[in-house]
């Protein structure tokens, strides 16, 4: 892959391979670079994918482990202002797992935002290429509450589709609450979501800050995994028996400030804890 090249009009020739490296250099300096989608293909969301899976291999070498994916761009809102009319996915290390409770520099995300999300745990490898959600409901041995930290190293989080796919989905670190639940019984498309900053906040406007449901993630929770489910078989690296799934936010996702802490409930389902420092 170090190879090949990328071609655009009026702005010359970067390879995948430098393309990647410039995110990637981000993670040590704390540093943000100008957007991608100048130096790509216009709507060529393939060779986005490759920058990203780049840097997978190049994280995997370094030990990291993966442990999950997430699916981003689950609103038709949030579609509609990047004109584009999918959802996109990025990979999960356990580096990026945090402990509920545990205290999270904000300096580990680059320009760190927040999102309330319904997380599933597989039992089962889902390598079928065109996945129903009769499989999803076999795979997934647990549902709990989730809180996404994203973050883009994108300068401003100034993207389009190719700037996210290529940043690993906008991907920063996650939390996931519980209890931990079976599928039996719950209702996630009707599922409720109240995302509240607490009084103790150094930020001002504590309270409730966002609000969604689970209609709101590609109408159902369990149609955003099917989606991703399909869309990894088919580009070589299946879900796979105890990965974790972030589904999708529910609602809108809010700025993240040191001092901060936020907690999601999602009724039916339980709540989730972040405390920032």
């Amino acid at each position: 892959m170090s190879d090949a090249t990328i071609e655009h009009a009026g702005v010359g020739t970067a390879s995948i391979e430098q393309l990647a490296r410039e995110l990637r250099d981000c993670y040590g300096t704390g540093q943000t670079i100008a957007p991608l989608r100048t130096r790509l293909p216009i709507a060529d969301i393939d060779t986005a994918y490759a920058i990203q899976d780049f840097n997978t291999e190049a994280f995997l070498a370094q030990g990291r482990r993966l442990v999950g994916r997430k699916i981003g761009l689950t609103s038709k809102v949030v579609q509609k202002q990047l004109g584009v009319d999918r959802p996109d996915f990025g990979m999960l290390f356990a580096d990026m797992a945090i402990g509920e409770g545990d205290p999270i520099p904000v300096s580990r995300v680059h320009q760190p935002k927040i999102e309330a999300e319904v997380a599933l745990v597989l039992s089962r490898d889902i390598d079928t290429e065109s996945p129903t959600v009769a499989d999803l409901l076999l795979a997934t041995a647990y549902v709990v509450p989730a809180l996404e930290i994203v973050g883009s190293r994108i300068a401003q989080w100034d993207i389009g589709i190719l700037d996210t796919v290529a940043d690993n989905a906008s991907s920063g670190l996650f939390v996931l609450g519980g209890p931990a639940r079976r599928l039996d019984g719950l209702d996630l498309r009707n599922l409720q979501m109240t995302l509240r900053r607490e009084p103790d906040s150094v930020t001002t406007g504590s309270g409730v800050v966002s609000t969604g449901c689970g209609a709101a993630c590609l109408g159902h929770p369990l149609n955003a995994a099917v989606w991703l489910a399909g869309e990894v078989a088919r580009r070589g690296r299946p879900l796979m028996a105890g990965d974790v799934i972030l589904t999708g936010a529910l609602g809108p996702m809010v700025p993240v400030t040191a001092g901060d802490t936020f907690v999601a409930q999602l009724s039916g389902l339980g709540e989730v804890t972040a405390r920032f420092v």
